[in-house]
């Protein structure tokens, strides 16, 4: 299996499904973990990180979920599926950038084992809509059969020991990816937002830490992970997520009720822009989706799944337009094609 295969399908995180799908678009949750005998990856030699990952993806062959998983070497790979991998949310930006790393992806896409990054071990889940606690049971069972052939780095005072002292303890980082276009319009969000840091949550973008929000997404993860369980930081940021995601209903709810033909004229120069548009740059075209997602989920556009907007975000990145095309395009050759796709994508849509 290579990387060419994950275009012919869909990521199952993108799908649109899941509790509260109409605002989480996706929920994560990473481990990170050491070998015991081994220097942290960051320290670490290249004989010393072939090793490493030998160990840990000799390990893996022997879990149901990573069985026939597509394996990928880092240093194998050419910048531009570098890129592809990111877009697809299945390995960090310090990963991609690395010459030691190495990703195993599973077959649905939901579950990616990162070696060699920051950490030797990050053991990702990925779920459509708020299923925080579904990702952190995955997690936790491929995490244990890991470890019934690894030996971690471990101690009971401190946890499990990482390159990253935020990250001592459990190891754990989860988050949801939640779409606020309402609260963004009604100038709420900011304030919501900062109410959020200070509860100790990290705000940040689409690809994570150093990135913008785009599309009126962002993405709420636990900072703390020493003194805690996963369960509670899972509770924790449940909890904070869910008042958010009621929030945003409301603002949806006044602008239905008493700016309805704004919403509505933004919903629909969206879809006239995405079905006429000649020329679509990447972060233009996010935010019209993001317009013409709100308009699906609040039933002002027919014919038109969440999943399926959802799958034009991501085969509109400029990685996969690269892959689709065959070849490396320009800035300009990349907005030509995206702009055709998007069109094709919506061809067929209702806009009455």
């Amino acid at each position: 299996m290579k990387i060419e295969y994950l275009l012919k399908k869909k990521s199952s995180w993108l799908n649109g499904s899941g509790p509260e799908s109409d605002i989480v678009l996706s929920s994560r949750v990473r481990l990170a973990r050491n070998l015991k005998g081994f220097n942290f990856a960051v320290r670490s030699t290249p004989e010393t990180s072939r090793k490493a990952a030998a160990e840990i993806l000799a390990a893996a062959e022997k879990v149901e979920e990573l069985k026939d998983a597509l394996v990928v070497e880092i240093n194998d790979i050419s910048p531009l599926d570098r890129q592809f991998l990111i877009e697809r949310r299945l390995v960090s930006r310090e990963l991609a950038s690395g010459d030691a790393g190495v990703v195993l992806i599973g077959k649905k896409e939901s579950i990616s084992l990162m070696i060699n990054e920051e950490d030797h071990l990050r053991i990702q889940v990925l779920r459509s809509g708020l299923s925080l606690s579904r990702c952190w049971e995955i997690a936790d069972r491929i995490d244990s059969l890991l470890e019934q052939r690894l030996d971690y780095e471990y101690c009971p005072e401190h946890g499990y020991l990482t390159a990253c002292p935020t990250n001592l303890g459990t190891g754990m980082r989860a988050s949801a990816m939640i779409h606020l276009p309402a609260l963004v319009m009604d100038g709420q969000v900011s304030r919501i937002l900062q109410a959020v840091g200070k509860l100790g949550l990290a705000v940040r973008g689409i690809y994570g830490e150093g990135t913008r929000a785009f599309g009126n997404l962002f993405q709420i993860s636990n900072q703390q992970t020493l003194g805690k369980t996963e369960e509670e930081i899972i509770g924790n940021l449940e909890r904070i997520i869910i008042k958010i995601i009621n929030h945003e209903r409301q603002a949806r709810h006044e602008l239905l009720e008493n700016s309805r033909l704004k919403l509505e004229d933004r919903v629909y120069r969206a879809l006239g822009v995405l079905r006429n548009a000649r020329l679509l740059t990447a972060e233009e075209t996010i935010n019209l989706l993001s317009a013409l997602r709100m308009g699906v989920n609040l039933n002002t556009i027919s014919g038109l799944s969440p999943g399926a907007v959802n799958e034009i975000f991501i085969h509109s990145q400029p990685a996969h337009l690269q892959k689709m095309a065959g070849n490396e395009l320009s800035s300009r050759e990349r907005d030509i094609l995206r702009a055709r796709i998007v069109r094709d994508k919506l061809s067929g849509l209702d806009s009455a």
